[in-house]
């Protein structure tokens, strides 16, 4: 099964389903085998197959939280937003469980997508809760940002957006809609600085090019 796990680790999803095909043949019983062959089967983008595998993990251990989670965001992908909450949750009934500030941010997302933001909002506050120091911040705040922007209150949006950027600079999308919430509220000098930035940092991508009309609106 390490040999699977370490082709999952390089991204040869092919090697590893047949190494973790063959360990399946004799630890079928092996939760890990079933969750690892999830992971594989969704790198090669079989996701009904890698959501038939971390079911069979979960029936095997029902506090296999990691196993939860990652099922709990190919619902998500599906739009299932009820079924994914469902499994963030089961993975956190599991105490021992090593990251909980990941399914908490999991599932921010999905209430998010329920537009039940009040429920989102919290959930985000929750995982900062529980892991202050949690590498996830940045894009919590972010979602934060897009939970206030949804809801036209550009000063709270431009709040977080600004401490999301400050966190990760790399964060286009984070820079992009820092500039819309300036543009929004007329603030032209700080819009032009927001999307200069998303500019140098990613040109040709959507919002590089979106970014670019909003700087010629701004001359």
């Amino acid at each position: 099964m390490n040999k699977g796990i370490s082709y999952i680790s390089a991204g040869q999803y092919n090697s590893a389903l047949k190494e973790l095909l063959e360990s399946e043949k004799y630890y079928s019983g092996n939760p890990q085998v079933h969750y690892y062959l999830g992971i594989a089967y969704h790198g090669k983008g079989m996701k009904d197959k890698a959501i038939e595998e971390f079911k069979k993990a979960v029936s095997l251990d029902e506090n296999y939280s990691e196993a939860h989670n990652y099922l709990g965001t190919l619902y998500l992908d599906s739009g299932l937003w009820d079924q994914a909450i469902e499994e963030f949750e089961k993975a956190l009934d599991n105490h021992l469980y090593d990251t909980p500030a990941m399914a908490l941010f999991n599932m921010a997302w999905a209430y998010y997508s329920k537009k039940d933001y009040n429920k989102a909002l919290a959930k985000y506050q929750e995982a900062l809760n529980t892991d202050p120091r949690t590498a996830l911040r940045p894009q919590i705040e972010k979602n934060t940002g897009l939970i206030y922007f949804d809801q036209d209150n550009c000063l709270k949006a431009i709040r977080h957006f600004k401490k999301s950027v400050e966190l990760d600079p790399s964060l286009v999308d984070a820079q992009f809609l820092l500039g819309q919430c300036y543009f929004r509220s007329e603030d032209n000098k700080n819009a032009k600085k927001a999307f200069q930035a998303v500019v140098k940092l990613s040109p040709d991508s959507s919002f590089g090019r979106l970014a670019k009309n909003y700087l010629k609106s701004l001359k």
